[in-house]
């Protein structure tokens, strides 16, 4: 009879797989909490940065420099996060961003306590930076949880963990509007904002903490030479198809036509409507929950009759959306039209999105194909605000000149954009072609995730990664 053999002789191989089941687990749980204390800093973000921008006195002109600026330093930031995280652990790198950039949000509560000189310019400085530090993590947030997360489970992981983001977003957002609402009455606005942005930098201490408490199963990136040189050379390659290179200056070029409206919309209601600050945050949910809705919608459409038609039937109801402000002041046209951008918006974002995933060529580095486009898109959106900025600045003096009567010289750029927008729209018509879809999981398995959303044109969608599906014992690219 033979003697029993300890289970850590017996198996070691057991031993190990209930050691990764231990830390899977951990870290699973600690992210999915770690979105719900992130989601504190942000619903600040885009919403109430041009909110707080008013506040602080900022021109017309000063304006489009906090819509543009940051979005073109995110977008520089992230070409050089490959590069720059090479050097260093990467769960250490991207807890100690986490951790820089609740210093930065913490900043701007400094900010609207002391109002210093020239505090609209050290804002501005901080949006890019905090816009910066989003980007630097990015890349490499998409890597580690895929990594981490089996690929079997990234369905219902990040669908439960868009739930949690959504379900916190909107409460702080809807919190923050009621803080700030109460703060103004008392002639403390102020204090609204200090409040508001502490409690942002408070979650992201948290988030940057739970980043740091979990397992990361490849901890450094294997340093080669020549990455930043052959990232260039894959930019070039990408450019060269016309299908692509066309989709990208379409893509660009309508957010560079909204970049220029965008955002007035929020001065126009703070402060040519006055609305409250809760009034201002209400207005806004109505497009974040209309585009999230309608976001299965447009997925189901697109599946029966392709992305090509949703791209063309939004595209065309977008360069509308600012038109619709002139015809009344009235707050439920103001929700009506709210929700209605958000379900044009919906349509357009994954369409594109989806557009370029079938689009790109064959086993490409798909993630090539989105830099090239968000870098393009980063930097027409900056030259789209300063025009904004610009028309903004003096479209009073051009109403006086033409003697056009209009409500508010904001208008005038409500009227640009909608002319420019169909510009662009009537352009990609004729170059939109309807490409080979190839075989990708559904909207939630095809690892989109909800990153955040903005108060005017609403849910924003990022790619994480694409699972892998066989068909018939192959697998698809990734």
């Amino acid at each position: 009879m033979s003697l029993p053999i300890p289970a850590e002789e017996a198996s070691p191989a057991s031993g190990r797989r209930t050691e990764r089941c231990r830390w899977l687990r951990d870290t699973l749980k600690r992210s999915q909490q770690e979105a719900v204390a992130s989601s504190a800093m942000t619903a600040t973000s885009d919403n109430f940065f041009i909110a707080f921008a008013i506040f602080m006195g900022a021109t017309l002109g000063q304006m489009a420099w906090v819509s543009g600026l940051p979005q073109l330093f995110g977008a520089l930031s992230q070409l050089l996060s490959v590069w720059l995280a090479s050097h260093f652990a990467r769960k250490g790198f991207i807890a100690f961003c986490a951790a820089l950039q609740a210093l930065v949000v913490l900043s701007m509560g400094a900010l609207a306590a002391f109002r210093p000189e020239h505090g609209v310019w050290i804002f501005i400085a901080l949006a890019a930076l905090y816009h910066g530090f989003i980007n630097l993590i990015q890349p490499h947030w998409r890597a580690w949880m895929g990594a981490v997360v089996p690929p079997r489970r990234r369905g219902a992981f990040f669908a439960a963990r868009t739930r949690l983001t959504m379900g916190a977003s909107l409460t702080v957002f809807f919190l923050g509007g009621g803080i700030l609402s109460l703060c103004d009455s008392a002639g403390m606005a102020w204090l609204g904002f200090s409040l508001l942005f502490s409690i942002a930098a408070i979650g992201r201490w948290v988030s940057a903490w739970l980043l740091w408490q979990m397992h990361d199963p490849e901890p450094r990136t294997v340093r080669t030479s020549g990455v930043f040189v052959r990232t260039l050379k894959n930019f070039r390659e990408a450019w060269k198809d016309a299908t692509f290179r066309q989709y990208s200056l379409f893509v660009a070029g309508m957010q560079a036509m909204v970049a220029i409206s965008a955002p007035f919309f929020a001065v126009y209601m703070l402060e040519g409507l006055h609305f409250s600050y809760l009034e201002f945050v209400l207005a806004s949910v109505a497009s974040v929950i209309t585009q999230f809705v309608t976001l299965r919608f447009w997925g189901r459409f697109s599946d029966l009759y392709g992305n090509r038609l949703v791209m063309l039937i939004t595209s065309s109801l977008i360069p509308s959306l600012p038109l619709l402000w002139l015809f009344s002041d009235n707050y439920g046209y103001i929700l009506a039209i709210q929700a209605f951008s958000g379900f044009a918006w919906s349509g357009f974002t994954l369409s594109t999105a989806n557009y370029l995933y079938d689009i790109r060529p064959f086993r490409s580095d798909f993630a090539t194909y989105a830099a090239v486009q968000s870098a393009l898109s980063a930097a027409l959106v900056f030259v789209g605000a300063m025009v904004g900025g610009f028309i903004a600045s003096h479209a009073a003096d051009f109403l006086s000149f033409t003697g056009w009567e209009l409500a508010s010289p904001i208008f005038v750029v409500f009227l640009v954009s909608t002319f420019l927008r169909t510009l662009v729209t009537l352009w990609f018509i004729p170059r939109a072609v309807e490409p080979k879809v190839r075989p990708r999981p559904d909207l939630l398995r095809l690892v989109f995730r909800i990153r955040g959303f903005n108060a005017i044109s609403g849910v924003a969608l990022d790619f994480l990664t694409v699972v892998r599906k066989r068909r018939d014992g192959d697998g698809a690219d990734s």
